[in-house]
């Protein structure tokens, strides 16, 4: 930090650049900021004095005296603001509320049906969030943003769906302005699983820079997070692996001309499907699972096949990306090791050696608060942006 400071023609940390490094929640004192940041102390003084005011720092009581006087040390203050989060599927929801750590205080889980439309969905959204908020004592004042997973694209820059295939009327819906009807704050918006790989990323692998999240459920979807930053693409719909041709493989049991993408060969229904060509009664993803879980042979044998599916379009993406984690989750994946295992085969043999050479291809652990976890990120990461403190300090 000190020599990107100190850089000839680097900018002066304001107050905002000088909160990022307090983020980690590590109290530290003007002094050691000084240090850290290359500044004048008088200079750190008067912008941590404006970040307390703001109630984004918190005196964090005195480090140890080399005599006279203790310093005093402050710290991040996550109670200083709330976050309001949800995380849509197909056939529920999770609204949670958190601090400014993207610490979970509350949540609740219930059905609901994407395709009742944004309206009816959005108002039980917005009534359980406020009824969450209330519960926590949290007023208007406090709370600094709205976010929202959903499970189709989304153009993140204006939060509006775009052509989801499962979510009838929703197509260029204004989700942030309907929101901000009855929240007056920041609505931001995105698909359910990049929110997921921000969650996953924060609960299990925050020492991770290069992650990448596979959904595998109804359909297939991706999250990437390179160089420690979620990449959404120019329109938002980077990491949409379930829309791509998989490569033909003599290992497979397609056939060389078919040309049908990852979602229609890999995902829940999709594997129902070949059960019942086999004859055996399967619908959806749910009977997959407990087929899957039950041990019938020829769900464990096409669970496993669609995992090398997954595989072989995950492997140019390792070739490509070269990530240290990838990690599956998806009610698939829940079902047992079995998607993992068809995953894990294909991508160490068809990747080059130096890519998977660490390589992890792990199971999500994260559970059920992941998406919501991951809402609540994505809102603070804007919120507690420099830009957005530095505008709070000086207003």
């Amino acid at each position: 930090m000190v020599d990107a400071v100190r850089a000839a023609g680097a900018p002066v940390p304001g107050a905002g650049e000088l909160f990022q490094i307090l983020r980690d929640g590590r109290a530290r004192t003007k002094a050691e900021l000084a240090t850290l940041t290359g500044l004048a102390r008088s200079t750190v003084s008067s912008r941590i004095d404006t970040l307390l005011a703001a109630g984004l720092l918190r005196p964090a009581g005195e480090a140890a005296s080399t005599g006279g006087r203790p310093p005093a040390r402050v710290a991040f203050n996550p109670a200083a603001g709330a976050v309001l989060a949800a995380d849509l599927g197909a056939t529920h929801a999770t609204i949670a509320v958190a601090d400014l750590s993207g610490r979970m205080l509350a949540s609740r889980t219930h059905a609901l049906d994407i395709s009742s439309g944004p309206e009816a969905v959005l108002d039980a959204v917005t009534r359980e969030g406020a009824a969450l908020l209330s519960a926590q004592g949290i007023g208007d004042g406090l709370l600094v943003g709205v976010g929202i997973g959903v499970p189709g694209p989304v153009e993140h820059s204006t939060g509006m769906p775009t052509n989801p295939p499962i979510m009838p009327g929703w197509d260029r819906f204004d989700v942030p302005a309907y929101v901000r009807r009855t929240f007056e704050v920041p609505v931001l918006v995105d698909n359910d699983v990049n929110i997921l790989a921000l969650g996953e990323q924060s609960l299990s692998w925050s020492g991770v820079d290069d992650l990448i999240f596979v959904k595998v459920a109804t359909g297939i979807g991706a999250g990437i997070i390179s160089g420690g930053v979620l990449q959404r693409g120019a329109q938002g719909s980077a990491g949409d692996i379930g829309h791509v041709q998989v490569p033909y493989s003599h290992d497979s049991p397609r056939t060389a001309g078919d040309e049908r993408d990852l979602e229609a060969i890999a995902s829940g229904p999709a594997i129902a499907a070949v059960l019942r060509a086999r004859g055996v009664e399967a619908r959806d993803s749910a009977d997959v699972m407990r087929l899957v879980r039950a041990g019938n042979a020829e769900a464990i044998a096409a669970t496993r096949q669609a995992g090398r599916e997954v595989g072989e379009v995950l492997s140019t993406v390792v070739n490509l990306l070269n990530p240290s984690i990838i990690v599956i989750g998806g009610s698939i994946a829940r079902a047992g090791e079995h998607l993992l295992a068809g995953v894990r085969e294909v991508v160490y043999r068809r990747s080059i050696p130096l890519a998977t050479q660490h390589l992890g291809i792990v199971q999500s652990q994260a559970g059920e608060t992941a998406g919501v976890r991951g809402a609540a990120i994505m809102v603070t990461q804007h919120v507690l942006s420099p830009a957005h403190v530095e505008a709070l300090a000086a207003r």
